[in-house]
């Protein structure tokens, strides 16, 4: 019989779509630990898996449970059921959203994934919990770091797509992993919750990464033995062609972008302005002659581009990082080097000094008969009108995105 999940106030109310069977034997009532996996189509490995989930808990010496999302058409969820395992039943909706799906049914203070395929060896569980115990939030398996069997990573995968992307991660973040499509993972409840997970498939595992580091989650890794597919099976990427790891790499690559905007803006866009500005401001009151070659009004008007383009980019990294925010802290930093008064007010100063500017550009336009020369003082003076008058507004209408975009975040459910 299916029965109801248990309520949590942390996550949204239960899919009607997902039915939770319970094993006639061995489930226990306060598991410490969820071994939560997603299978489809397994039933040639989900005996042995769920008979190592076992093993490993007890020479790890952890209560737990263990939870199957079961998207299959076969007979794995019935051989998950028969061995002992909680089987929650759920349309085929993606890899991601299978551990979405199974969040509310979850009941263990800590949670371990992996895939069932017996590729990962769930019969050596306590380096997990050991770090768990100790006070790990976040704790990455990693097979570069233990051993890979011969045969079990093809060689695109082990010394190209991984390596590569793995080290595309750290380099954005600043992180140090190893091995970031690691599958065998584990996470406190606690953070799995509220990390609130959004990929629906294979992109999962760069954005729990992803949010691992924005959250500032204690992060741990260990190694682990990854094992070839038994022998008749075949992996889901063979079974979707030879397309589909390609298409993988590049969505996680997609997830590692969206949720590392600000890498992109805002250390580059600090470089454009400084360069803009050096360029621009110095020519403020006339030419100047740099090592016999002369800077005039185009040199300013690079300058102008430059330092707009820089300045975007600044206020487009602060926006990114406000978006993500889980503790608050980059949100009130935010807010104490823009506070709403004080930076309207500059707004305005900013351009009505612009605009100033601009009228004495107009005034001597018209005083000169309607003509004016690239080096006269007024055309210098007039585009640094419009630099202040450009940066006035952006800064003005920054301003209140980033105070509108901090209150819209602190107020998600």
């Amino acid at each position: 019989m299916p029965v109801t999940a248990p309520t949590h106030a942390d996550v949204a109310p239960v899919d009607p779509d997902l039915a939770l069977r319970v094993p006639p034997w061995g489930d226990v009532s306060e598991p410490e630990l969820s071994i939560v996996v997603p299978a489809m189509n397994e039933q040639l490995t989900i005996g042995d898996f769920v008979d190592w989930c076992h093993a490993g808990m007890k020479k790890a010496g952890v209560v737990g449970e263990i939870l199957i999302v079961n998207s299959s058409t076969d007979q794995t969820g019935a051989i998950a059921l028969d061995r002992g395992a909680r089987v929650l039943d759920a349309p085929r909706r993606g890899l991601g959203r299978a551990y979405i799906d199974s969040l509310p049914f979850i009941r263990g203070r800590y949670v371990l994934m992996g895939d069932c395929d017996c590729t990962y060896d769930f019969r050596e569980l306590a380096p997990f919990i050991e770090r768990f115990r100790a006070g790990a939030e976040f704790v990455m398996g990693s097979r570069f770091a233990g051993t890979i069997e011969p045969g079990a990573m093809p060689p695109l995968h082990r010394y190209l797509g991984t390596p590569v992307t793995t080290w595309i991660l750290n380099l954005i973040f600043s992180s140090r992993f190893s091995d970031i499509h690691c599958g065998m993972r584990g996470i406190t409840r606690d953070a799995l919750a509220r990390m609130r997970l959004r990929s629906q498939s294979w992109e999962y595992a760069s954005e729990m990464v992803l949010k691992s580091v924005h959250m500032r989650l204690r992060t741990e890794e260990v190694p682990i033995r990854f094992l070839k597919d038994v022998d008749g099976r075949l992996s889901h990427h063979r079974r979707s062609g030879w397309f589909s790891p390609w298409a993988a790499a590049w969505i996680n690559l997609r997830a590692m972008f969206v949720y590392g905007a600000d890498f992109f803006l805002l250390k580059p866009g600090v470089v454009l302005l400084v360069l803009g500005l050096a360029l621009a401001l110095p020519l403020s009151f006339g030419p100047l002659m740099v090592g016999g070659i002369k800077l005039s009004i185009l040199s300013m008007l690079l300058g102008l581009t430059t330092t707009t383009l820089g300045l975007q980019c600044v206020y487009m990294g602060a926006l990114a990082q406000t978006l993500y925010d889980y503790s608050g802290e980059t949100t009130r930093r935010w807010w104490a080097w823009f506070p709403y008064t004080r930076t309207a007010l500059a707004s305005a100063a900013m351009f009505s000094l612009g605009l100033g500017l601009d009228g004495f550009l107009v005034h001597t336009y018209v005083k000169g008969g309607y003509q004016l020369g690239p080096d006269m003082l007024a055309s210098h003076l007039g585009v640094t009108g419009l630099l202040l008058m450009i940066a006035g507004f952006m800064t003005f209408t920054f301003c209140l995105l980033l105070h509108a975009t901090g209150v819209a975040v602190w107020r998600r459910p």
